[in-house]
């Protein structure tokens, strides 16, 4: 057994790093084609033979990539604060008091998690729309506001904090919501903060919907902008890799200063 270890160890090792190249080499593609000529870019060439950069000039010339991370980074910041707001309120009533109807409340929020989010987006689409929000980030983050993955992750954490330190404060004459900012936050603040790049990653990658609400570049997120520069140039792809490129810079460097933190949140909630 323990000669063949070493065997196995390296088949393992070689299978992971399989693996991994699997993974990286759709970005390593998209990497190299946005320094390609159009004369090339169809090619199984793995280098650029004359990288240019034309290809970045156009599409930061017809398409206002700034702007759009703006819109993805304020759609991403804002439905992640509102869906944190609105879940440690929920999540902080179902557990703090005890009152009639509170087991069917958690069984219906708990259902509503099954419910795809195709069945509802007619009726989000018409509320919307009759509010004036098209074109509108605000339109595209309202629907999003509320979040049952983060009232019931939120509610097993406030479930396993002592309820007799809770009892202690409210005695003392603290408050509820300052039972809630000053003695239960501080102390789950680690899972607070791996909800909170949950949030934000999930309101980043959010695609249906915005396509749904924005037509126009000016108010389109990024993953938005390069599908509505695919239906307006088709032929351009060199400039659309550049465009994802520069698209995923911004993402990568939160990932860097951040990856401890963002591997612990996919732990923790043993999400992809």
């Amino acid at each position: 057994m323990n000669k063949r270890s070493p065997a196995l160890t390296l088949v393992q090792h070689g299978l992971l790093a399989l693996m991994c190249v699997i993974a990286v080499f759709p970005l390593y593609w998209m990497l190299i084609s946005a320094f390609k000529n159009e004369s090339e870019i169809f090619t199984a060439s793995m280098f650029p033979h004359k990288p240019v950069l034309t290809n970045f000039t156009y599409a930061f010339d017809e398409m206002p990539i700034f702007r759009m991370m703006l819109n993805s980074f304020s759609i991403a910041i804002m439905t992640g604060v509102f869906q944190m707001a609105t879940s440690l309120l929920a999540a902080y009533a179902l557990v703090r008091w005890r009152f009639r109807g509170q087991g069917l409340i958690f069984s219906i929020l708990s259902l509503t998690w099954l419910i795809p989010y195709q069945a509802v987006m007619v009726p989000n689409y018409s509320l919307v729309n009759s509010m004036g929000l098209n074109e509108n980030i605000m339109g595209i983050v309202l629907p999003y506001a509320v979040s049952t993955f983060a009232i019931l992750s939120l509610y097993q954490s406030f479930q396993s904090f002592p309820r007799v330190l809770i009892e202690a404060a409210s005695i003392d004459g603290l408050s509820d919501f300052g039972i809630l900012v000053k003695l239960i936050l501080p102390n789950i603040k680690s899972m607070v903060a791996s909800l909170g790049i949950i949030l934000f990653l999930n309101g980043w990658s959010e695609y249906l919907w915005p396509m749904l609400i924005t037509k126009e570049m000016e108010n389109a997120p990024i993953e938005i902008g390069l599908r509505l520069f695919v239906n307006s140039d088709t032929n351009m792809w060199g400039s659309l890799m550049a465009a994802a490129t520069a698209a995923c810079i911004p993402i990568l460097l939160i990932y860097i200063l951040l990856q401890r933190q963002i591997v612990d949140s996919f732990v923790r909630y043993g999400m992809k």
